[in-house]
């Protein structure tokens, strides 16, 4: 009894330091400017010697931030729609290329399937500053750059969603398979068929993991686009000066909105799909 609430001690009080940042997104959202610039305002001033404070409450809540971000910043909507036309078809493209191609690597047998399945997860470590070189000579040569599917098709040809989503085939039982290849079903519709529904959680996991990336991206929007009308909301805060501090804090709570309730919404299968994955590999 002792060790459960030693350990629920240890980890409410590591959840402390995640909800903290959002407590203090939230409450500055609704402070007011001149008291956020006298707080935490020294800290992003390089000339001031002034020490920095931050207050649990607001002294004088305020929405007027809010409103401003609502009312009076066309920039902030029109990247927040470049965002979902980046993110989005992101996505559904992934899934559209790493379900096939990660049940292929999971049930089919061809030559050469390890030593490909070997590339992938090459390509799945090596970071982005590692690629963005050959990324951008080839969007170059294709006539892509500075437009969304400079962001797009990289994004949908990576690696990491066929990883997830076979370690979900991998868990599909062979003898499914076999008794709809003896009833007339063949590899596509045993794939439509068995594989899709039995495998889901992976695929949702991939697709939530992949809307967080694709949301949240900031070097390959800032590398591969050049034109600010085509910026998403990553890059907006990053434009927000120091004597914009409410309007920084609204807008972050804003941008995180979408993931957060994507998240919560899949939270059941992102589970079940890195509970598959992690049990899948201790068996092996």
């Amino acid at each position: 009894m002792l060790k459960r609430i030693a350990c629920l001690l240890a980890l409410t009080l590591l959840a402390l330091f995640t909800w903290w940042v959002l407590w203090f997104m939230g409450m500055g959202a609704l402070t007011p400017e001149d008291e956020l610039l006298a707080t935490i305002g020294p800290a992003l001033q390089s000339e001031s010697r002034e020490p920095a404070v931050w207050c649990l409450l607001p002294s004088w809540p305020t929405l007027q931030p809010l409103v401003q971000l609502l009312l009076d910043t066309p920039t902030f909507f029109a990247m927040f729609w470049n965002a979902c036309k980046l993110a989005f078809p992101q996505v559904a493209g992934q899934l559209v290329v790493a379900a096939p191609a990660a049940w292929a690597f999971s049930k089919l047998e061809f030559p050469g399937r390890r030593v490909l399945y070997g590339a992938y997860l090459v390509l799945m470590v090596l970071p982005f500053q590692i690629t963005m070189v050959p990324n951008y000579l080839v969007l170059d040569r294709l006539g892509l750059m500075d437009t969304p599917w400079a962001v797009i098709l990289p994004g949908v040809f990576s690696a990491f969603p066929v990883f997830i989503i076979k370690k979900g085939f991998d868990a599909v039982p062979q003898s499914l398979l076999e008794a709809a290849a003896l009833d007339g079903a063949g590899p596509l519709r045993c794939f439509v068929s068995v594989g899709l529904p039995l495998g889901l959680p992976a695929v949702l996991s991939a697709a939530t993991l992949g809307f967080i990336e694709a949301w949240n991206a900031i070097e390959q929007p800032m590398l591969f686009l050049k034109d600010k009308a085509n910026w998403p909301l990553s890059l907006y805060l990053s434009n927000i000066t120091a004597g914009d501090l409410g309007l920084a804090m609204v807008a972050s709570l804003m941008m995180l909105a979408p993931p957060l309730l994507l998240f919560l919404t899949g939270r059941k299968y992102l589970e079940q799909g890195i509970g598959l994955a992690a049990s899948i590999n201790e068996g092996m």
